[in-house]
């Protein structure tokens, strides 16, 4: 029985199961609005959370103020893992919730925590509500997806994700330019927490079928000899290690995110620094995953079509170069410039490298190959901060934003030399 991603046939017999967009739009579209408040969730602390520990909590040593983001990135990191492992275990919505229960308190905390250990406590329920709920949504869109147009699921996954984290950063910031850094952003966070719990509770459905369903008809479509049923550790080795495309994707997963780190944690700093105001910093840290988020939708597309390997290292070296930019301009205009190259290197990258992951783990370990790619991937914020904070601390903000630049640039040629074409259509 074929499969077709358009979901107009694929119908398992006796069982209703369907793959593909089309078949699928309902659950997939409810999906698309769940990960939207999972990024807004993030996009809550893009703006506020640096001139909070600068301002409010008195922080000078940039290393000791990004302490947040290591917290965040570190436990998000991890949670990623167990979240593909429990999502084959227990399914998908249970681990969903789970995650959205854990956020309850974290819009509170930063509105209103005393301390700044209030702050990272914060920070890491954040970070293993965003491992449970974005690796799940993740996984889920796969599921419902099916092979063919996996890279423009990711897109619409990740272009949600990422919009409402921009939209709720310039939200944020243009609220607290007129009511302060504390506590009337983070109400935001609080009714996004609360939203999202109902519809993941009385509205999203079971996926985890929908993989068992594509695994019992699954063709390896790369040829790499990975099918059947493997053991978590032979999956964290195949993705850490022993698969050239994964193995990259991995790598530059984790560089990627890394970026990211430095534009949260190191760019408004050095927005401030040259004078911007609290509104104009937010427009900057808005802009970013605002093309990003945007783009995504087009480059997932684009995969599907021309394939993942170079679309991924053209966005890696078009971001290398965004980053410089960063580092070498002094106005409003410049930073609005790289800032908007930079989303569109990470709209190449971001949702390609994920389907990269769909191709070539089988379905019957797809949710964990994810968490270990996730693992690695944003382990990436916890090594940006500290790497970002440390050359910073000793060399000033400039220096460490060239060496960031340097080292994606790195990425982007690894993965040029290493990977390996992995969409079945090329």
């Amino acid at each position: 029985m074929s499969i077709h991603a358009s979901g107009n046939t694929g119908t398992g017999s006796g069982t209703g199961i369907r793959l593909g967009l089309r078949a699928n739009l309902p659950q997939f579209t409810l999906l698309v609005a769940v990960n939207a408040l999972v990024g807004g969730m993030l996009g809550q602390e893009r703006t506020v959370l640096p001139l909070l520990a600068d301002d409010v909590f008195h922080l000078s040593a940039y290393t000791a103020a990004l302490t947040y983001i290591v917290a965040f990135g570190a436990t998000k990191a991890v949670t990623n893992f167990f979240a593909g492992t429990w999502s084959d275990r227990y399914g998908r919505k249970p681990v969903l919730i789970a995650g959205w229960l854990i956020a309850l308190p974290v819009p509170a905390m930063l509105a209103w925590g005393p301390s700044w250990g209030w702050i990272i406590a914060a920070n890491i329920l954040l970070g293993i509500n965003q491992g449970l709920t974005w690796s799940t949504t993740v996984i889920m869109k796969i599921d419902l997806a099916g092979p063919e147009r996996r890279g423009l699921a990711m897109g619409f996954n990740e272009a949600a994700g990422y919009g409402a984290l921009a939209a709720t950063a310039m939200a944020t910031g243009a609220i607290a330019e007129h009511a302060g850094l504390r506590p009337a952003p983070f109400l935001l966070g609080a009714a996004y927490v609360v939203l999202a719990l109902g519809l993941s509770v009385f509205a999203v459905r079971e996926t985890r079928d929908h993989a068992r369903f594509e695994a019992a008809r699954h063709t390896n479509p790369t040829g790499n000899g990975h099918d059947g049923e493997l053991t978590t550790g032979q999956i964290a080795r195949l993705t850490s290690l022993r698969d050239k495309s994964l193995s990259a994707a991995s790598q530059a997963g984790l560089v990627n995110n890394l970026n990211d780190a430095l534009a949260w944690g190191i760019f408004p700093l050095l927005f401030a620094a040259h004078g911007l105001s609290i509104a104009q910093i937010g427009i900057l840290a808005a802009l970013y995953p605002a093309v990003w988020g945007a783009g995504q939708m087009l480059t997932g597309w684009w995969s599907d079509h021309i394939g993942r390997k170079h679309l991924i290292t053209a966005g890696m070296l078009l971001q290398a170069a965004a980053i410089a930019l960063v580092a070498a301009g002094t106005t409003f205009g410049v930073w609005a410039t790289a800032q908007i190259l930079l989303g569109i290197g990470t709209a190449l990258v971001y949702p390609t490298l994920l389907a990269v992951i769909g191709d070539v783990a089988h379905p019957a370990w797809r949710a964990r190959a994810v968490g270990v790619y996730r693992l690695w991937r944003d382990g990436g914020f916890a090594v940006g901060a500290l790497l970002a904070g440390i050359l910073a601390d000793a060399y000033g903000l400039t220096t460490a934003i060239y060496a960031i630049a340097a080292l994606t640039a790195a990425s982007g040629l690894l993965v040029a030399a290493r990977m390996y074409e992995t969409h079945p259509r090329t």
